[in-house]
């Protein structure tokens, strides 16, 4: 049997090795993208960053190749050393700028479609200015350059009486910690703007702004003023309120105006208005006093480093640790002690003599505040409480605001507005108002305490709640 020999014609060659062409062809045709020359783009607007918060400064290649092979290189003014360096498939910290070491990441998720971004945590402001995203290949290298904003939002505003000027009340609202300098305005209950008596701005040595602006109210204007601070770059503002009331603008009557000449006459309009001042804050203790509630400290709530006296009246910071159950209410860290009464409503007020102590703490709180480990104190973790350490006074906002002092209390006084979201805090040793918080409130709040490091000498001495006068006793309403 004679077997035949197979023949093959032209075409049937080509037919058989096409999809060899085809793959040698691709895989040109992707060498040559990855050879090729390339652009890198970068956001065409700044990038704008929160103080304390992060930035995400995203560079992209065109065309869309990979990335993974390549040098890039995050720089400022110099190329070296660099803000990030990813390199040989790895990041490259040896030549990284001390000041963004441990704040810095690549994100490389989508690398090999040539998108990558650099994340910056804990903005400062030196981080503000140009940066360049740099790219390089074994036969091409490019770059953009991004621009980071940085910006600062700063405390709620605190607003504080400062006696009478121009037959009205002046009243100036502070706030600190702004970046870059923001814009104030009051305004009445309708959103009207209402022009101020003074304004000033300063950049202090953390190179953050400060502002403080006034407004002189008087008897026929609008009474409830409100006072707003706006961060442009962000477009969000902080505000804060206050009602002057009626008790500031006495009504006088024809004896008193009749009076009022005859001061004029005798002494002169300076002493009228003395007088006029001590007769409103006579007006405003004595509405304090009918707000007066017997306020007690809670032992199950102390610190076992604090030592509370059998009445409940006076605590003060211990020399050793007791051996005391630990309660879930105790805290367990901090020096603090709340007191027994809860308060989900009304108005109240209560007096804290704190002497000549050089350190104290005093306000209100949440009940519903961590007890255990450390405790960050901030109307956002449910603590408004004024501080005095190192010789000044400062309101725990966020940031912190300090607060003027011109006469050292020796005795302290808080009053509770539950209702109205305000927490305000006197000197009750010279009548002054020292600040005021605004917030709203839910659940029970409860007077907070606590006493300072028992440091010897004057900081030994006790926090005591004072005493009620018999006639005032009891928990008021509004």
């Amino acid at each position: 049997m004679t077997g035949k020999v197979p023949s093959f014609s032209p075409g049937s060659t080509v037919s058989s090795t096409l999809p060899g062409y085809v793959t040698l062809c691709l895989a040109l045709q992707v060498h040559r993208l990855a050879s090729a020359q390339f652009t890198v783009t970068g956001p065409d607007h700044p990038i704008t960053a929160s103080l304390g918060g992060e930035a995400v400064l995203p560079c992209h290649l065109f065309p869309r190749i990979s990335a993974e092979n390549m040098e890039l290189r995050w720089f400022r003014s110099q190329f070296s050393p660099a803000v990030h360096l990813y390199r040989d498939g790895q990041d490259q910290y040896g030549e990284q700028m001390q000041e963004y070491r441990g704040r810095t990441e690549l994100l490389k998720d989508d690398i090999t479609n040539g998108n990558v971004s650099l994340r910056i945590r804990d903005i400062r402001l030196s981080d503000e200015g140009q940066y360049k995203c740099f790219f390089q290949s074994s036969v091409s290298d490019e770059a953009a350059v991004l621009e980071l904003q940085v910006a600062g939002l700063g405390s709620v505003p605190a607003i504080s009486v400062e006696g009478h000027q121009d037959g009205g009340i002046r009243v100036v609202c502070r706030s600190a910690g702004w970046y870059p300098q923001p814009e104030a305005q009051w305004r009445d209950l309708q959103g009207q703007l209402l022009p101020s008596a003074s304004e000033k701005i300063s950049q202090e040595a953390d190179d953050l702004f400060q502002t403080e602006i006034a407004i002189v109210i008087t008897e026929e204007s609008n009474q409830k003023v409100s006072c707003h601070v706006r961060n442009t770059r962000l477009n969000q503002e902080r505000e804060s309120a206050i009602s002057i009331a009626e008790l500031f603008f006495p009504r006088v009557n024809p004896w008193m105006v009749a009076l009022g000449v005859i001061l004029a006459v005798l002494i002169g309009l300076a002493s009228y208005g003395f007088w006029r001042q001590h007769r409103a804050k006579e007006m405003l203790r004595s509405d304090l006093e009918r707000q007066k509630v017997d306020v007690t400290l809670d032992p199950d709530t102390a610190n076992p480093e604090l030592v509370l006296s059998e009445d409940r009246k006076r605590v003060s910071d211990g020399d050793r640790r007791q051996d005391l159950p630990d309660k879930p209410e105790r805290f367990d860290y901090c020096a603090f002690v709340l007191g027994a009464e809860g308060f989900a409503g009304g108005r109240r007020y209560w007096e804290v003599r704190v002497g000549d102590k050089t350190s104290w703490n005093l306000g209100v709180c949440r009940e519903s505040v961590s007890r255990k480990g450390w405790v960050t104190l901030t109307p956002g973790n449910g603590f408004w409480v004024v501080r005095l350490r190192d010789g000044g006074y400062k309101a725990l906002t966020s940031p912190s605001t300090p607060l003027p002092v011109s006469v050292r209390p020796g005795q302290v006084g808080i009053f509770l507005d539950y209702e109205a979201g305000e927490v305000s805090f006197y000197n009750v040793t010279d009548g002054s108002h020292l600040f005021t918080f605004t917030d709203t409130f839910s659940g029970t709040l409860r007077p907070y305490f606590c006493p300072g490091l028992h440091a010897g000498g004057r900081n030994a001495a006790p926090l005591i709640i004072c005493p009620v006068p018999a006639p005032a006793g009891g928990n008021l309403g509004p």
